[in-house]
C-alpha cells in the first residue's frame, strides 16, 4: 500500500501580514463557537463545516509540531481532452501570490519559524502542507485558507512557470527511458480511464494551459466543499476548531461538475507491445487489471483487495517470497523483479510487475516465468508461514506509516480524499485474519490471467527494425 504522488518542492510565500494578525485573533479561542456535525472514530475527531469542508483532527503529543494539509478532490482523472497537467501546474501557481500575500514573504515565514512546506498532485487528488510548531498552527490554516480562495494568476507569472514545469517534464520523464516507457505501458493498460493519462500532461498540453483554464478549473475545484482539512501533532480539537471557524467559516462552497468514470474493464484480452528506448539492458512491465477498495462496481472488491495485497507479498515480499526464491536465486532468469499494487483508490486500478532478466534470458521467457509462477501461487498449495509472513508483513508496513505525524495526516488525509472510511487501515488487520489461502487463490485465478493482462517490452533503441518505426 503506498501513495504515489508526482510531487515536485516549489519554493513559496505567503505575507508578514499573516505574522501580524496572529496576535489580534487570540482571543478567538474562547468566544468563537464551534460549528455542528461532528464525530470522532477513537482518537480521530472529524466535522463537517456548513460550507462542506471536511475537517479531520488527531492529537499526537510526542512532539510540539502540527501538520496541517488540505487535500482537494481534484486530480489529472478529473482533467478533459486536451487540459491534461492542468491540475499540477495549478499546484505550482497555488504557490504564487494571493491576495494580500507576497510568495517572497510566504517562504520566508514559514522559514522563520522552522517549518517546512510542499504539495504534491496524484491522479486522484492534490494536497498543500505545512508543519510547523505547535504554537504558530494557526498561520498554516491562515496560508492555506486564503490561497484556496484568493488566490492571483497573472499571465506573466503562468508562462514563467510554465517554463519550470516543462523542464520538471522533461527530467522526470522524457529524459528517463523508463519513465517514458511506464507512461506508454499505462495508456495501453488503462485505455478507457484517465487514471492512464500522465499527471504532469504531455508536452504539447502543458504549452497550451493559459492562464484563463488554470483560472477556471481553480474556481471549479477549489472550495471548501471538495476539500478536507487534516491537523495531526501537539493539537486538540478545542483549541483547534475557533481557528479553523475564523479562517475557513466564511468561505463559499461551488457548485461542482459530473466527474469522468474511472473504472476499466478487465480481460479485454493479452497485449503485448514494445516501446524502444534509449536503455541498455531489456526489462518488461506487466499490468493485470483488477479491483481496488474504492472499486464500488465490483462485487466483493473490499474482500479482492485485501487478497490481493496478501498475494502480492506471496510473490514478493522479501527475501522469502517466491519470486525471490524461485525466479532469481533457483532458476536464475531473474536479475529483479517487483510487483506494485496499491489497494488505496478511488477505483480500478493495475496490478504492475516490473522485470529484469538475466543476460541471456528473452523478455517472452521472463515473462512466461513469472507468469507460471503466477500460476502456481493460484493453484497449489500456499503454506501457512507464507500466509503468517506475507500478514505480519503487511501489518509492519502498516505500523511504519504511521510512525511519524506527517504520515499520520497524509493517511487520514488521502482516505478521506478517496472516500475510504477513516478508520480503514485501523481494522486492516482484523480483514487480513478473514482472508484465507482460498480467498488469494481465487482472486489470483480471477484476476492474474493472461486474458487480462498487458505486458510493454522496453527495448534498447538500437535492436529496433525498420518495421517497428513510426
Amino acid at each position: 500500500m503506498k501513495l504515489m504522488p508526482l510531487a515536485f518542492v516549489i519554493g513559496a510565500a505567503v505575507g508578514l501580514s499573516a505574522c501580524q494578525s496572529l496576535d489580534h485573533t487570540q482571543n478567538a479561542i474562547s468566544t468563537t463557537k464551534t460549528p455542528s456535525t461532528q464525530a470522532e472514530h477513537h482518537d480521530i475527531y472529524t466535522q463537517t463545516l456548513k460550507n462542506g469542508l471536511k475537517v479531520i483532527i488527531k492529537q499526537d503529543s510526542r512532539a510540539p509540531i502540527v501538520m496541517t494539509q488540505v487535500w482537494y478532490d481534484v486530480g489529472s482523472s478529473d482533467e478533459p481532452i486536451g487540459k491534461g497537467g492542468i491540475s499540477h501546474f495549478l499546484e505550482h501557481m497555488m504557490f504564487k501570490d494571493a491576495k494580500g500575500v507576497s510568495h517572497d514573504d510566504y517562504q520566508r515565514l514559514i522559514s522563520h519559524f522552522g517549518g517546512e512546506l510542499n504539495a504534491f498532485t496524484s491522479d486522484e487528488f492534490t494536497a498543500y502542507y505545512e508543519s510547523l510548531p505547535a504554537n504558530q498552527f494557526p498561520l498554516a490554516l491562515q496560508i492555506e485558507a486564503n490561497r484556496m480562495n484568493n488566490l492571483i494568476l497573472t499571465a506573466e507569472e503562468v508562462a514563467t512557470e510554465k517554463q519550470v514545469i516543462k523542464e520538471e517534464r522533461r527530467l522526470t520523464t522524457d529524459d528517463k527511458p523508463t519513465a517514458k516507457a511506464h507512461e506508454e505501458f499505462l495508456a495501453i493498460a488503462l485505455p478507457n480511464s484517465p487514471k492512464g493519462l500522465p499527471i504532469i500532461g504531455s508536452m504539447p498540453e502543458i504549452e497550451a494551459i493559459t492562464v484563463t483554464d488554470l483560472q477556471n478549473w481553480y474556481d471549479q475545484w477549489y472550495a471548501p466543499n471538495n476539500a478536507t482539512l487534516v491537523l495531526v501533532g501537539d493539537i486538540d480539537p478545542k483549541t483547534a476548531l475557533p481557528w479553523i471557524e475564523k479562517y475557513f467559516g466564511t468561505l463559499k462552497p461551488s457548485s461542482l461538475p459530473k466527474r469522468t468514470p474511472l473504472s476499466q474493464p478487465s480481460h479485454r484480452g493479452y497485449t503485448q507491445t514494445n516501446s524502444y528506448q534509449n536503455v541498455k539492458v531489456p526489462s518488461l512491465i506487466m499490468g493485470f487489471n483488477v479491483p481496488t477498495l474504492g472499486s464500488r462496481t465490483i462485487k466483493n472488491h473490499t474482500k479482492e483487495a485485501h487478497a490481493l495485497s496478501l498475494l502480492s507479498d506471496i510473490a514478493d515480499g522479501g527475501l522469502s517470497a517466491r519470486f525471490e526464491r524461485h525466479l532469481i536465486r533457483k532458476l536464475q532468469i531473474l536479475n529483479s523483479v517487483s510487483i506494485r499494487y496499491n489497494m488505496l483508490s478511488k477505483s480500478d486500478d493495475l496490478f504492475t510487475i516490473i522485470a529484469t532478466p538475466r543476460e541471456g534470458v528473452s523478455l517472452a521467457d521472463a515473462e512466461a516465468a513469472i507468469l507460471a509462477e503466477l500460476n502456481a501461487i493460484t493453484n497449489d498449495q500456499i503454506t501457512d508461514d507464507e500466509l503468517a509472513r506475507s500478514r505480519a508483513s503487511l501489518l509492519s508496513s502498516l505500523v511504519f506509516a504511521n510512525d511519524s505525524i506527517a504520515k499520520q495526516a497524509s493517511n487520514l488525509g488521502a482516505l478521506s480524499a478517496l472516500g475510504l472510511p477513516l478508520d480503514t487501515l485501523d481494522t486492516l488487520p482484523k480483514a487480513l485474519d478473514k482472508v484465507s489461502k482460498s480467498d488469494i487463490q481465487a482472486v489470483g485465478k480471477k484476476y492474474l490471467t493472461k486474458d487480462n493482462l498487458t505486458t510493454v517490452y522496453v527495448l534498447p533503441k538500437n535492436t529496433q527494425s525498420p518495421s517497428d518505426t513510426h
